[in-house]
């Protein structure tokens, strides 16, 4: 969970975030806002037929998941920065839970006011298998946001998502 400033926060620190069951309406849904129609994720038929025996879920509806998976304080994320080494390293299929782990593994500064976090993700299934691992790169600020008169956190309230 991002809830420091970027000076604040320590390479090596680590944590899970929230898990999720992957529905067939998940599925579903990223097909029609995709129009990521293949058979593998949408027909029953042929995805028996398949060394998987059953149909898949989209490698990047389970990507698409993590940051909703994950505590952010809007008073240092500034933007989502970038992912590198994305792989789909099993196979995720309709009901399974994914839960993102998470490890700061480098920060590099940009200027006094920003800097860009590296956080090392691997998306677990409910056999504590690792599915998906990927660099996230996120754009911090050194300092909170100060809004005029705003004293809630989102970050203990329930979940913000820079």
């Amino acid at each position: 969970m991002i809830t420091a400033s970027f000076d604040d926060i320590t390479v090596g620190e680590s944590w899970f975030g929230r898990g999720r069951t992957i529905t067939e309406t998940d599925v579903v849904n990223f097909c029609y806002l995709t129009g990521n129609w293949l058979e593998i994720h949408s027909n029953v038929e042929v995805a028996a037929a398949t060394a998987f025996g059953q149909r898949l879920v989209q490698g990047s509806l389970t990507f698409s998941l993590i940051p909703g998976l994950v505590t952010w304080d809007y008073r240092y994320i500034i933007a989502f920065y970038g992912v590198d080494h994305l792989r789909f390293l099993r196979p995720v299929f309709i009901g399974d839970t994914v839960r993102p782990a998470l490890r700061v593994i480098e920060k590099t500064p940009k200027d006094d006011e920003r800097g860009v976090v590296a956080l090392e993700i691997e998306v677990h299934n409910q056999h504590d298998e690792v599915v998906q691992a990927a660099i996230f790169k996120l754009l911090v600020r050194r300092h909170a946001l100060q809004l005029g008169g705003t004293t809630t956190n989102p970050a203990t309230e329930g979940h913000a998502d820079g």
